[in-house]
């Protein structure tokens, strides 16, 4: 288990009702970059994909899929390929823009189901009109059960309800998916590091463990040309230098805050075997990822930090710190409930 952990590329779902705001949401990522390169899979129901029409030319890579709907007409093997092809030209993140009519549960499973090392899944946004949603969801009972598996809900054009609106709808919100985040926008203006990380570092840079300061300072660096979009969002961070108990650190993985989208960090394991080992987690909606690799220069600690939006920080400071409780050296099987998510090569 040891040696460098290859690093997929995550891969990020797009949907929504027809008209929530899709296209304006993946405009705003591609324009705000900010060094991130993402790779664009674009899907609309029809001979013309008029969604990639509308796509901005500022991706790093756009593949196309045309008269169907991608959850009907395509296969896990074929998405795969898809999605290989983009990871292999080096992008950060790939963002697959689904039809205002597909199926989000189906185009989840095609993604795990897309066994490949280079991607893994990165969460389901679902794009949502607020002035709509009431005689959206009147209309179409099945939003609500896409709503309810999203592990990040975008409520598009803030600007056109009222305070007490925003209330009412976040509430109803949060009845049908009380555990992801809801973030209110205006013209889908969400900040591309909810995704992924700037990938503008030097070699250098990347040989060295990337601290929480650096996770945070990277935020208040874009504070202007951000137009302060992070502000709707928050983190909490631990920087500690005591090990975990794994099977603590897998439960809070699996089962993290209410209102948290993303959690990552490194974190380190001391017990007989691993304390070599630099075990990487990320978790986004419940689906945990940890890579093992050598720790970089310097002591090992324990590093993670958690990104959500309406998240009790309170609450997140507490369930981290309840991951540093020492873990029972006769428990042969904890490290178990962490390693089983280890992403190993075929």
């Amino acid at each position: 288990m040891s040696g460098a952990a290859v690093r997929p590329v995550p891969v990020v779902i797009l949907a929504g009702f027809l008209g929530a705001g899709k296209t304006t949401l993946l405009n705003h990522l591609l324009r705000h970059a900010d060094g991130r390169r993402f790779g664009v899979l674009v899907n609309d129901f029809g001979a013309v994909n008029i969604d990639a029409l509308l796509v901005s030319g500022r991706s790093a890579g756009t593949l196309n899929l045309t008269n169907g709907c991608i959850c009907c007409t395509t296969d896990a093997d074929g998405l795969g390929e898809a999605l290989a092809e983009l990871a292999a030209s080096g992008v950060d993140a790939i963002v697959i823009e689904a039809s205002g009519i597909a199926e989000p549960r189906a185009l989840v499973r095609m993604v795990l189901a897309a066994r490949d090392e280079r991607v893994a899944y990165g969460g389901l946004i679902y794009v949502v009109d607020l002035p709509q949603l009431a005689a959206t969801l009147d209309a179409h009972p099945a939003v609500a059960e896409h709503i309810a598996i999203a592990d990040l809900v975008v409520g598009n054009k803030a600007d056109l309800v009222s305070a007490g609106e925003l209330e009412a709808t976040g509430a109803r919100l949060a009845a049908l998916n009380p555990t992801a985040p809801m973030l209110p926008v205006v013209g889908g203006a969400i900040d591309p590091g909810l995704l992924v990380e700037s990938s503008g570092v030097s070699a250098d840079d990347e040989s060295r463990q990337l601290t929480i300061g650096d996770l945070l300072t990277e935020h208040d660096d874009h504070h202007g040309h951000h137009e302060h979009l992070h502000d709707a969002f928050e983190s909490v961070a631990l920087d500690d230098p005591r090990p975990v108990d794994p099977r603590r650190l897998a439960r809070f993985l699996e089962r993290p805050p209410a209102g948290a989208y993303r959690c990552k960090g490194l974190a380190f394991v001391d017990l007989p075997g691993h304390r070599g080992h630099a075990y990487e987690v990320h978790a986004v909606g419940g689906f945990v990822r940890v890579g093992v690799r050598r720790w970089p220069a310097g002591e090992p600690r324990t590093s993670l930090v958690v990104i959500g939006a309406g998240l009790d920080t309170e609450a997140a400071r507490i369930a981290l710190d309840d991951v540093l409780t020492p873990a029972d050296p006769g428990d042969e099987h904890g490290i178990l409930h962490l390693t089983r998510h280890v992403v190993t090569a075929d």
